[in-house]
């Protein structure tokens, strides 16, 4: 008899091995344990979070600048005939019941300080629910009348309130080191909710893009190459003159083709660590040319702070201490 097996206990003998399928399952539970469940920095979706509440506070002084078109008595739109849109869905908002200029004003003035607020970081466990609250208020009443960046914006604002990302590079976090932490000023250390927040807006960006992409394969443009150059040659959005780029149409198509293969499949080759990077820098490119060449600033750069979410967050926390010394 083998002496190995004179040492071993009884009870260790008598247990069988693993099968292939029991192994592939335990592996299967601790990759997916590990990606909803892994404690995580907040430093991306804190810059998440800058970013998104300076740009809701630059949407509402957009919207408070014409206040009467959008939710006055003579709005595009009447309240009347808003209630009667949303009489049998979920989309209720207060400001179907208010038309009256001393209020709607008021509602923009808090919504702007609560955007302001989640920017710096200040009470960010209560301005966020509340700019948020505000906002879809605001998108509920403006119905014919919104984009894709109020859209994105509440997007991100519905996730970043349930992460610390107040907890870094903000108000919040200087009273922390003054006073301590609380649940109104949570600790800057990996939590298990920062990374369930990244996760959520990953995969809602990921279906996104991919529902954006099968929409384009609906249109025969698309197929034939031609819909990048219909997109530069429409003068009601065009803000760089690119024209000369009629000269060559060989590179028109393949534009249109690379934009089309990235957006659909942009929900596949983002996670991988080798081609996140080129999946990434594509994103750069269309949201930047949308940018500069289509005059959607605003859109093309919410768009790109979504895409932040795939960033970790101690690559982002290398960036701005490199930064920060320069300065």
């Amino acid at each position: 008899m083998n002496r190995k097996s004179e040492l071993k206990p009884e009870a260790a003998r008598d247990v069988p091995a693993p099968t292939t399928g029991e192994r592939f399952g335990t592996r299967w539970l601790t990759a997916w344990d590990q990606f909803w469940f892994a404690s995580r920095r907040p430093e991306s979706l804190a810059l998440i979070r800058i970013l998104c509440g300076s740009m809701l506070a630059y949407v509402h002084l957009i919207w408070i600048s014409m206040l009467e078109v959008f939710m006055g008595k003579n709005a595009w739109i009447d309240t009347n005939a808003i209630k009667m849109l949303h009489d049998s869905d979920w989309g209720w908002s207060w400001l179907h019941y208010i038309d009256n200029p001393t209020l709607l004003y008021a509602h923009q003035a808090l919504a702007i300080a609560a955007s302001l607020m989640m920017a710096l970081g200040l009470f960010t466990r209560v301005a966020i629910p509340l700019v948020w609250w505000l906002t879809l208020m605001v998108c509920h009443r403006m119905t014919g009348a919104l984009f894709g960046l109020d859209q994105m914006t509440m997007m991100l604002a519905m996730y970043l309130m349930w992460s610390n990302c107040g907890s870094v590079w903000s108000l919040d976090a200087w009273m922390a080191r003054r006073r301590g932490n609380n649940w109104m000023r949570p600790s800057v250390a990996p939590a298990v909710c920062n990374n369930v927040v990244t996760r959520l807006i990953q995969l809602h960006l990921c279906v996104i893009y991919v529902f954006g992409g099968l929409s384009k394969m609906r249109g025969e443009m698309w197929w034939d190459g031609s819909a990048m150059w219909f997109s530069i040659v429409n003068f009601e959005y065009q803000s760089l003159d690119l024209t000369w780029l009629g000269q060559f149409p060989f590179l028109i198509g393949a534009i249109t083709a690379v934009t089309l293969f990235w957006e659909t499949f942009y929900c596949a080759l983002v996670w991988s660590k080798l081609t996140r990077p080129i999946t990434l820098l594509m994103a750069v490119f269309v949201h930047g040319g949308i940018c500069i060449a289509l005059g959607m600033w605003t859109f093309g750069t919410i768009m790109l702070v979504a895409n932040i979410a795939f960033i970790e967050p101690e690559l982002v926390q290398r960036w701005a201490r490199r930064i920060l010394r320069r300065s």
